[in-house]
């Protein structure tokens, strides 16, 4: 049976927040997305578009309108739960200046979309303030006269935080397709090789075991290591040398994110305390990952083993971070956060340590948040974490 998230599901996700809406007296809910912010789009309707820009409008009743461009409405289509969809002009394609001629095409524009929706209200919850482009941000303060917007992101992060068992099956398929990647970059990270060549390895095996994106393959080998979110290069790896790499695989939108730490050939002794820290920090995390554990605790146990071990100075930001249809998102926890974990919340450690001597890495893996503690989205970065050196 195929892991996916049913229609039913966003059907149920549409009547919530209808509830949150009239909670928070919102006429409608206009959700933008485009390539590169999708999540929040593909939540409300499973479209994740191509080169164009989507919209996503929610009435008070009844089911969305999806708004897109002409390129890629047969795409759009087959993606979206709902039938309703238009294409706008303003939604072509987003790195074009000039207006793209569409003969066979049948346009709507953004004020009639919006005006049936908002069915004379002037209160417009928009999800994606920060990620609009302002031309489209003026269009839509002048759809409907009086219009009022309002950021209805924290509507949708509230229901975005706890995971569905479906959600958890995407988020487990993800982080399996992510450990058969790193198995494969492991034998492709050896002296002599290009940095290029072990990225492509486990990017390439990520995607035969099903992944339908690659979000970003995070690299860096001996000293660039330090860039902290570098890219891959043709640099040549060499034994002794440190290895920083984190692969972040899309499985139905959601996201799950493999990275372990490791010294290609021999690591030296300076190395092996260096990484130590990192899975006695990882290990000790497992502790606190659990339902009513509060947040703020997790992260200052951790502090207090780099603390232990000298290495406060390194540490940058906090240990942990959700997933979900983001690769980074609620919840974020740092040392006075003081709300608990839930059950159902999945998250990403992000243990890491930069600048010191021995070099810079990090860890990455995924877990369910249970009453039980702990259940592993990543398996095979949690077997090499345990074990250690």
């Amino acid at each position: 049976m195929r892991i996916c998230i049913p229609a039913s599901e966003f059907q149920e996700r549409i009547v919530r927040i209808q509830a949150e809406m009239e909670r928070e007296k919102l006429d409608a809910i206009a959700v933008y997305g485009d390539e590169y912010r999708k999540e929040n789009l593909r939540y409300v309707c499973n479209f994740w578009p191509i080169f164009e820009r989507g919209i996503c409008v929610i009435p008070k009743c009844g089911e969305p309108t999806l708004a897109g461009a002409p390129e890629g409405e047969s795409y759009a289509r087959e993606m979206s739960v709902w039938k309703d969809y238009r294409n706008v002009k303003e939604f072509a394609c987003v790195s074009v200046p000039e207006e793209i001629d569409y003969p066979l095409a049948t346009f709507s524009s953004l004020k009639e979309i919006l005006q049936a929706a908002l069915k004379g209200g002037k209160r417009l919850g928009l999800v994606g303030v920060w990620d609009i482009p302002a031309p489209i941000m003026d269009r839509l303060k002048d759809a409907v006269s009086g219009v009022e917007i309002i950021d209805a992101m924290p509507l949708l992060a509230r229901l975005r935080i706890i995971k569905s068992a479906n959600e958890i099956a995407c988020l487990k398929e993800a982080g399996r397709q992510a450990c058969e990647g790193y198995k494969k970059l492991l034998e492709y990270a050896v002296d002599g090789n290009p940095e290029t060549m072990a990225a492509g390895a486990a990017e390439g095996a990520a995607r035969m075991a099903g992944a339908e994106d690659i979000n970003f393959m995070v690299f860096g080998s001996g000293k660039r290591t330090e860039t902290v979110i570098g890219r891959a290069t043709n640099k040549i790896m060499r034994n002794g040398e440190m290895l920083m790499a984190a692969m972040a695989v899309q499985y139905e939108g959601y996201v799950s994110t493999a990275e372990y730490p490791f010294v290609i050939g021999k690591p030296s002794d300076e190395q092996k305390r260096f990484l130590n820290v990192l899975f006695e920090a990882a290990n000790v995390q497992q502790n606190y990952l659990k339902a009513g554990v509060i947040a703020g605790e997790m992260v200052r146990k951790v502090k207090e083993v780099f603390a232990r071990n000298g290495m406060t100075q390194y540490d940058l930001y906090p240990p942990m971070h959700g997933i979900g249809l983001a690769e980074a998102e609620s919840p974020y926890p740092d040392g006075e956060t003081t709300y608990p974990f839930e059950a159902g919340m999945c998250v990403n450690s992000d243990i890491s340590i930069w600048g010191h001597p021995a070099g810079s890495n990090r860890i990455e893996e995924g877990f369910v948040i249970t009453a039980e503690g702990p259940q592993t989205i990543t398996p095979f970065i949690r077997e090499l974490v345990a074990k250690g050196i």
